[in-house]
């Protein structure tokens, strides 16, 4: 495939199953891939579902969950599943950014930065963070032990080590000391791993991967890549504060200092674009919430790019969102359908629009897979890229 093609396919074997990789994993934060069944998912070819540890700890609760036999048994999910560490939620409630990583950096460089409007959630220190729940106000303190607690109980059979998500805005020197910090964690997060997969034998065991920051510094990136590299986690987060144009770039940096024979797993990203350019790169498992978020708004995607079915060019077009579309909802229904559908506010709107979302984007995953395999990546590239973005 030609020098510096760092793409890649494989196999992440997990108590509940296989993962051929690349893969795209569906995000279902709160135990639950928003307004669809987990069958759907199944269905529509999903081999993964991600949900978010910070969350499920505030409800309905980690030992509620451990209790239910763990997240996979709790929300009727017989495949793989992950959860993440309750790191980028700790940044998000301490900058007060929502779900923007890739923030515009041009301006100010500072380490109070904090999104307009907004109060300050979380508080770092040494140990851990302390912060105020977003429900009703009550204080928590997430350190890596507890987060490991946390995630043990939730028992994902992938599961993340706590790290510090700084902002692109952060200065350099706090970029530095921030590492560092993630690195400690990342030692503490192992030792209490070991203890709690000890202690919990009688569950399957859990993979731990260990999450690189570093920003838009490349030495940094590499630093994080080879220390946690040389640490005895089960694969890799690419985490952090990314910019559009230079998420190849970084991924690049930490694949080319992994170990080869462990997985990389991409932390939240969002279009078509990215996820050729990640998978190019060297990331063999990515999740984002784009696909089923934008559906509830009427925006569906078609290989000539995505498109609000709710515009009025819609309202009698009787078939498929797009033709050659193997999903339930175009097998079924039409454009006019799903346009009447969010016009009348119906909720079954938002289940069609996430199935056929949801189903694109493992499609073209798969497609891309194929294509390394077959030595046909570029070209499959320039070609669906080409249309998508026409």
């Amino acid at each position: 495939m030609g020098d510096g093609f760092l793409g890649r396919t494989g196999t992440i074997r997990t108590p509940h199953g296989r993962i051929e990789t690349p893969a795209f994993i569906v995000v279902g934060t709160k135990a639950t891939v928003k307004a669809v069944v987990p069958e759907a998912v199944s269905a529509l070819g999903g081999q993964a579902v991600l949900a978010n540890a910070y969350h499920l700890y505030l409800q309905p609760g980690s030992d509620l969950i451990d209790e239910a036999g763990g997240l996979g048994r709790f929300m009727n999910w017989p495949g793989p599943t992950f959860t993440d560490s309750g790191g980028f939620q700790v940044m998000s409630l301490g900058a007060g950014f929502k779900k923007v990583i890739a923030m515009d950096k041009t301006g100010v460089r500072s380490d109070e930065v904090i999104a307009e409007g907004k109060t300050r959630l979380a508080h770092v220190d040494d140990d851990g963070v302390t912060f105020k729940s977003h429900l009703d106000g009550s204080m928590h303190r997430f350190t890596p032990e507890v987060s490991m607690q946390v995630q043990h109980r939730l028992g994902a059979d992938v599961m993340f080590a706590f790290d510090e998500l700084t902002t692109l805005m952060n200065t350099r020197s706090y970029q530095e000391s921030s590492l560092e910090r993630t690195r400690l964690w990342a030692e503490r997060c192992l030792t209490e791993h070991a203890r709690l997969t000890a202690e919990r034998s009688y569950r399957p065991y859990q993979a731990l991967f260990g999450v690189l920051q570093g920003a838009q510094y490349e030495d940094l990136r590499r630093q994080a890549a080879r220390d946690l590299g040389a640490m005895d986690f089960d694969g890799y987060g690419i985490g952090g504060a990314l910019e559009k144009e230079n998420l190849g770039t970084i991924v690049r940096w930490v694949s080319e200092e992994l170990p080869e024979d462990k997985p990389r797993h991409l932390l939240g990203i969002s279009e078509p674009d990215d996820m050729f350019t990640a998978i190019e790169n060297g990331t063999d498992t990515f999740d984002c919430v784009s696909p089923s978020r934008v559906a509830r708004n009427g925006a569906v995607y078609s290989p000539d790019g995505r498109f609000n079915v709710t515009g009025a060019k819609h309202k009698r077009e009787f078939g498929p969102v797009y033709d050659g579309c193997d999903c339930y909802t175009c097998a079924n229904y039409s454009r006019a359908y799903l346009h009447h559908l969010f016009k009348a506010k119906e909720r079954l709107a938002a289940t069609l629009a996430t199935i056929h979302n949801e189903r694109f984007v493992i499609r073209l995953v798969d497609d891309i897979r194929a294509s390394i395999d077959a030595g046909t990546f570029f070209a499959f590239k320039q070609e669906f890229l080409g249309r998508y973005y026409a």
